[in-house]
Formats: structure tokens, sequence, C-alpha cells
């Protein structure tokens, strides 16, 4: 097959989205991506600012109509978009009521006058859908091309893992509130993507306050999903307020505490699953976390090697693609995740990740975040010791530093206990997805230690 449909399914009158508690047709969202595409220059390249998701959706599917890639940059900083700007001269920008002002030419949004009549267009599978860029060694955007075919087969793999999940036959009628955007590659994924290909139908809006989160998940019918991550749904399960019933909780961007897995699946009452993935190979596995630390990949993925030399091949992944992580390759279709490798450290000779001494540290009781630091300013011949910044509101610095101890001497070696144990009052996340940057969490963590 050389081509795919921009969406699924033959019910055309069946919702894609959700605003304000009613539903927008699949129909609707056609004539609104066939309005757009009239209006988009003859060529360039797409950064969608919608904030709104559905506008995001029709921006996607417009800017795909006439041949062009979405741009989808780690963060919209004045000097990544000049980044993006050198490496895509074509480019503009697609901004809503909501959309922020960049150096780019702007073309702002507008609504179909009329739902389309018709069926859905089909698209080149070998057509370039996207350049998603990451920060890459030397802090610069580094573009990944995004084919459409390998994105609806990643789509419709992981539509039918979660409709397992749910232990329905598919997605059609599931509804998605999503705390993560649409323009960075875990929300595209599990939101955009998997409407337009999987049957569901995505909430609107992006709600990030508990409050607004419970009130959006109650304005969906059921069956319904949370798409989030761990700071967020931290976040909301401490916030104290009565939670609607969701069917399906689905978290990324950092491994989650069984733990906090297990009170969210109390609080929720649906299951709680998470998405291992990567920039270069798309989402690869799921995990229940309350079933334990393995990873099942999707099917028709097969990985080889083991450790930091682990890839993955088959499926949606057409070559071999390195992991960038350290995986306990247990069988071609099972693993264990024991840290990235790209965040590794070494001290006294031992290597360890940061995000799995994160993991230990957070699943520390009355630690509601935290996270380690490195310091690179050792005197010669000095070995460098941890610092871990902890928020952990009920407990005073002394029974702080003996809970976080105990807890980790049974799971670290003692080079990796912390020298330092900082009480702090929040960690510097990103809003949209909870990440912890590195440089920025590097000063941050300086200009703490000196205060």
């Amino acid at each position: 097959m050389t081509q795919a449909p921009l969406i699924f399914g033959a019910d055309l009158d069946a919702p894609i989205a959700w605003r304000g508690g009613a539903p927008i047709a699949r129909r609707r969202y056609l004539a609104d991506v066939q309005a757009l595409a009239a209006r988009l220059p003859a060529e360039g390249a797409m950064l969608n600012l919608s904030g709104d998701r559905y506008r995001f959706a029709v921006g996607l599917g417009a800017a795909m109509l006439r041949g062009q890639p979405n741009l989808m940059p780690p963060n919209h900083q004045r000097d990544t978009v000049a980044r993006l700007h050198s490496l895509f001269p074509q480019a503009y920008a697609l901004v809503d009521a909501e959309g922020g002002e960049v150096a780019l030419p702007q073309l702002r949004y507008a609504d179909a006058a009329a739902p389309a009549d018709g069926p859905a267009p089909v698209l080149p599978r070998a057509q370039l859908a996207a350049h998603v860029l990451t920060s890459g060694s030397t802090g610069q955007p580094v573009p990944h091309p995004k084919l459409w075919g390998p994105l609806v087969d990643c789509t419709v793999a992981g539509a039918q893992r979660l409709a397992e999940h749910l232990g329905r036959p598919d997605l059609q009628g599931l509804g998605l509130v999503a705390t993560v955007p649409p323009q960075h590659m875990y929300g595209f994924e599990s939101t955009v993507l998997l409407a337009l290909l999987g049957g569901a139908a995505f909430d609107a809006e992006r709600p990030f306050y508990p409050a607004d989160i419970a009130a959006a998940l109650a304005r969906l019918p059921r069956p319904r999903m949370l798409v989030t991550t761990p700071f967020h749904l931290r976040t909301l399960l401490e916030a104290g307020i009565a939670l609607p019933v969701v069917d399906l909780v689905l978290s990324a961007t950092a491994p989650l505490s069984p733990q906090l897995a297990a009170r969210a699946e109390a609080a929720l009452q649906g299951q709680l699953v998470e998405i291992y993935g990567c920039t270069e190979a798309g989402q690869v596995a799921t995990r229940r976390t309350t079933d334990g630390p393995e990873w099942r990949t999707y099917p028709g993925l097969a990985l080889s090697g083991d450790g930091e030399l682990s890839q993955v091949l088959g499926g949606h992944v057409v070559v071999p693609t390195p992991l960038a992580d350290i995986l306990e390759v247990l069988e071609p279709s099972r693993f264990r995740l024991l840290g990235r490798s790209n965040d590794l450290i070494n001290i006294a000779g031992k290597r360890n990740s940061l995000a799995h001494l994160n993991f230990h540290l957070n699943s520390t009781p009355g630690v509601a975040d935290g996270a380690f630091w490195l310091p690179d300013d050792a005197a010669d011949g000095a070995v460098a010791r941890l610092v871990a910044f902890v928020v952990a509101p009920g407990l005073p610095q002394d029974a702080l530093r003996e809970a976080v101890l105990a807890s980790l001497r049974p799971r670290v070696d003692p080079v990796f206990l912390p020298r330092r144990i900082v009480a702090v009052p929040a960690l510097p996340r990103e809003p949209s997805t909870g990440k912890l940057p590195a440089i920025a969490f590097g000063a941050w963590a300086q200009r703490q230690l000196a205060g």
C-alpha cells in the first residue's frame, strides 16, 4: 500500500474532538482542513503555534494536503525559532487567538464555512509529515524527519495496544483529555494522531490546573483517557479534589514509580499505562506499571543487543534504530528500562543513570518530587558527590535526610548516595511537559546551593 488516509473510519459524523462538552464531527474537521489548506502559501514549512488542540490538528492536515512538513521544535524561544528559520527559510507560523508571536511570517487560523462532503483524502505513505527537532549535543535543534506511513503504522499499533488494555476491540468512542501539548512528540502521537488514525476523540483544550483537568474529564462521556506526565499526575493527585472515573491513564516523558501508579489507579479507578519511546523510533512499548517493571514492545517490533547497545527494528521502525537508553533485553519483545545512556554519570569508577536514581528518589515515602544533580566543580583529585533536591512539604530537614537515605541505601551503590539533600518548594520543571532541561536545571541548582 503506497497511500494512507488522513483520517481512518467510515463514519464522518463521529466526533474527532470535543470543545466545551460539544462534539466536533470528523466531517467538520475535513472541511476545516480543506479551507485552511487553500489559504496556505504555495511552498513552506509550518510551525503550528495553535494553543487549541483541534486547530493544531487542522493545521497538521492542511499542511499535509499542501505537501508541507510540520515543524516541531523542543520550544518556541527566540534562539530556537531563529535556528529553525535558518534550517527552513520558507518556514511560517500558524497562530490562533492563543498563539504566541515569533519572528516568522504569520498566518492566522480561520474556521471553514460549512462541513465537507466526500471521503477523507489519502496521502502518500512516503510523504514527509513532520520534522521533529531535538536539542542535540550542541544545544542546537536537530531535525528528525517523520514520514506519514510509519506514523500511521505506529499509531495503529499503539491504538491496538491501548484497546487491549481497555478490553475493547478498538478506540471508537474513547474521549481523551491531555495535559501535554500537541507540539511535542508524545502529545502529537497520543492525542492528535490517536484521534485521526485510531478512532478516539480529544478535548480541544489543554487543562493545566487540577480542577480544570477534573472538569474537562467530567465533560466527556465514558470511556475516557487522561494523557499526562508523572509531574502533572502527581500534582493532580495531591490537589485533594474529587476526580471522575478515568478508564485509562497514559503517562510518559519519565519513569513512573509504582507507588504513584497505584495511587493513580485507586483515585481514578482505571488502569495506568506507561509508554516508552524516543524521537528517532517513535512509540515502542507499554507497561502497566503496577504489574511490574517489564515493558512489552508493539507488535512487529523486535529488540536486539543489550544495555547501552540496544536497538529496535520492525513494524513502523524500518531501519535498525539505536535506543538512547540502557535496556535489559529479556527477549525481543520484552525488556526492563534501567536508565538513559545520555545521562550516565561516573563516580569513583562506577556508572549510573540520573533517571534511574531519580526514579528511586521519587519512590521515597513523603517525597512529592525530587531530582539528583552532579556538580562539575570538584577540586583536583576530589570525587564529585551527588546533590538531591527534594520537594517534601510534610518532612522537616532532619527527617527528610534520613527518609531519603533509608529509601536509597538498599537500592543504589553507596557512592551514589547524595552528600547533600536540599529541601526546595518546587523544581524548575517545564510547565508543558514536566521535564527538567539539563542546562537550566544546572544553573538553578547552582543558585540554590549558593543561596
